[in-house]
Parts: C-alpha cells; structure tokens; sequence
C-alpha cells in the first residue's frame, strides 16, 4: 500500500513538473493534484526533493551498472522521460538534484567495491577513484539530457565504460 501511494504521489509530481521546475510547485500543491492530506505526503517523504530524489533512486536501482545494454535502456529512458529529468538535471535548489544522484552512485560503487574486494573499507586512491568517475558520467549525463540531443545513448554509454580509470575496470568489469 505505501509503495503504492508513494508511486501516486510521484507521478503527481511528474505531471506537475511538465509545466514547471521543481522549485517552483508547492508540496500544498502536489497533495492538492493528489488529493491527498499533507500529512501523508510528509508520512513518505521529507520535501518535494526527498521526493524528487526517491523517484530517481527508484529508477537507478533497477540500472546494472556493468552492464552495456541495461545502462544504455537506463539512458533511453531518461530520454523518454526528458521533461522529469531536465527539471532534476536543471535544479539549482540548496541541494540540487545532481548532488543526490551524485551521492547515490558514489555509495553504490564504493559497495561494490569493498563487497567485490573483500573489505570493508577502501583506500583513498580507490574512493577518489569512484568519486571521480561519477562526477565525470553524472556530468556527461547531465549534459547530454539537457544539450544533446543526436548522441545515441549507446554511444554515450560505450564512453563512460572507456572513461573509467583502468584501477576500477579491474574491480568493476574485470574482477
């Protein structure tokens, strides 16, 4: 049942961001279009961004990572789903949406990192390392939903893979 509610409250969300940035809509406003009571918006989530962030988290978790073909169906849907991820990609709020997918991933990689190599925890080359690859593949992504629009994602995808520093391929891809 929460899940469920919670996919309502999204998709208000979604249908709300066609017609203007995040900053923008009012959480009255999405319990309004969602006709729900504010107190079961703040029941799911903190804030419109909480929100934001958990649509986002949900989508990238469905994402291998590793994996060409799941990462270039990732890329196809945000292509779809433009107008959602323009808003995120565009926000410029006290913590823009960029720096919580920035945080996903970078949690993400450092898991499976230390799971893939048996520790748990990293050295400081490895976790600077990540840090670097996603702020590299989170800002080309950025840049090519919101400027891009003949690069096919595959090849975009291909790039990422190419860019990764050669200590992480032999963690991620090789090991």
């Amino acid at each position: 049942m929460a899940d469920r509610t919670k996919l309502w409250i999204a998709d208000t969300l979604r249908k709300l961001l066609a017609k203007k940035p995040i900053d923008k809509i009012r959480v009255t406003e999405i319990c309004k279009a969602a006709e729900i009571e504010r107190p079961t918006f703040y029941y799911h989530f903190q804030d419109k961004y909480d929100l934001m962030a958990w649509m986002i988290y949900r989508s990238a978790s469905e994402l291998d990572i590793f994996d060409i073909d799941s990462a270039t169906t990732a890329m196809d849907k945000m292509k779809n789903d433009y107008i959602f991820y323009k808003r995120a990609y565009e926000d410029t709020s006290q913590t823009p949406m960029w720096q919580y997918m920035l945080e996903y991933f970078v949690d993400r990689y450092n898991k499976i990192a230390m799971y893939t190599l048996g520790t748990d925890t990293l050295d400081v080359q490895t976790k600077y390392s990540i840090r670097l690859y996603c702020y590299g593949t989170l800002g080309m992504t950025r840049e090519w939903v919101l400027e891009d629009n003949i690069t096919p994602s595959r090849a975009v995808v291909k790039m990422m893979f190419e860019a990764m520093p050669d200590a992480l391929k032999e963690i991620f891809l090789e090991g």
